[in-house]
């Protein structure tokens, strides 16, 4: 082989080795890099978390004491619970407005066919979790099926449950749930209440599930981009439907556990539950427009939001400069949200493409 030919194939060869450990690094970096995106979607919520307990050591330290975490603990536990829901719907850019409607409606339910009865309670919780499944199969239908507008539908849906609601509750003449379900919540294995236990195993399941199951690595593939989800064969519209019924599930389960702990139910009882849970997992680092969450960082999220609330009725704060506070610190959560954080940090560190250069012509020898 002529002296020119042969160096001209190794460099060819060196050049080929050359771009083969460039891109090798190039794409290692850049799952680096969206690594810590994801990464640092979720963290801001659980730095704010430990602020928060640093200023409540410091200025309102009665909020870190056991008599304050009694109360905090099972009530944070009810508004995770009810913004895992919600954020399994958010996943798919969607919104749920009907969870005060389901816990209302559910909460009844534990009442009426429980009827004082601790032989009837577990035919009430059925209950109860099955109109969550119905509204959440309607709305799933409704937006994934339809695809009418998920704030309207939703929130309509709400109202319709909550007006059947009321119609269930003036037949009753108490509103006392059955003495074991008041019972269990207030047990506490541990030291801590069981209905936090509940939540935290309810928690780490769906965790485990989104993270590491098949089904759920697909749950969050098809929130994350629809089209490509479609284009890949996987069915986006049961998904949808799948999101919203799993959420009405969830809805039914925190209805359960805050009817044990209030140990009655009142005309009230959800009512907070229509944008707190929403503001969780925004605050929690998920995007509205859908993709991915975290249930960890929704729980935690839950936590800093119940012991904030804590934390103002300690300060003895008036009524108005609560929902004041409380409502700005909302407004701080998500203007610091991971999500927000992920896509500043997305476009400063997003690496800039080079110069295309265009190879010389080697010279063939024919010689």
């Amino acid at each position: 082989m002529p002296v020119g030919a042969a160096a001209a194939k190794e460099q060819v060869s060196a050049h080929g080795r050359t771009e083969g450990v460039v891109l090798h690094t190039g794409r290692g970096a850049r799952s680096l890099l969206a690594d810590a995106l994801v990464g640092a979607r979720f963290v801001p919520v659980w730095i704010a978390t430990a602020a928060l307990l640093l200023i409540a050591s410091i200025i309102a330290p009665a909020a870190l004491q056991s008599t304050s975490w009694a109360f905090v603990l099972p009530y944070m536990t009810v508004l995770a619970i009810a913004a895992l829901g919600q954020m399994l719907v958010i996943m798919h850019a969607g919104i749920d407005l009907s969870t005060p409607g389901v816990m209302f409606l559910g909460g009844y339910l534990i009442v009426g066919v429980g009827h004082h009865s601790n032989g009837r309670l577990g035919i009430a919780i059925l209950a109860c979790l099955g109109v969550g499944v119905l509204v959440g199969l309607v709305n799933g239908i409704l937006v994934g099926i339809l695809q009418l507008n998920p704030l309207i539908v939703t929130l309509s849906v709400g109202y319709i449950v909550a007006a059947e609601g009321l119609r269930y509750a003036n037949g009753l003449a108490e509103a006392e749930v059955p003495s074991r379900l008041s019972d269990f919540a207030q047990n506490r294995p541990l030291g801590i209440s069981a209905v936090f236990w509940a939540g935290a195993a309810i928690t780490l399941a769906v965790a485990l599930l989104l993270r590491y199951s098949a089904p759920g690595r697909r749950f969050q593939a098809v929130g994350a981009n629809p089209r490509a989800a479609w284009m890949a064969g996987i069915h986006v519209r049961a998904h949808v439907i799948f999101a919203y019924t799993a959420a009405g599930t969830l809805y039914a389960l925190a209805a359960v556990l805050l009817a044990g702990v209030r140990v009655s139910v009142d005309p009230a009882f959800g009512a907070s539950y229509l944008l707190a849970p929403i503001a969780a997992v925004v605050i929690a680092g998920a995007s509205l427009a859908g993709g991915l969450a975290s249930a960890t960082s929704t729980w935690v999220a839950a936590l800093a939001l119940t012991l904030l609330n804590q934390m103002l009725l300690i300060l003895g704060i008036a009524t108005g400069w609560q929902f004041i506070v409380f409502g700005a610190a909302i407004i701080v959560g998500m203007l610091i949200s991971g999500d927000r954080i992920a896509s500043l940090l997305g476009r400063l560190l997003r690496p800039r493409s080079a110069p295309t250069r265009i190879a010389p012509a080697l010279d063939q020898d024919t010689g």
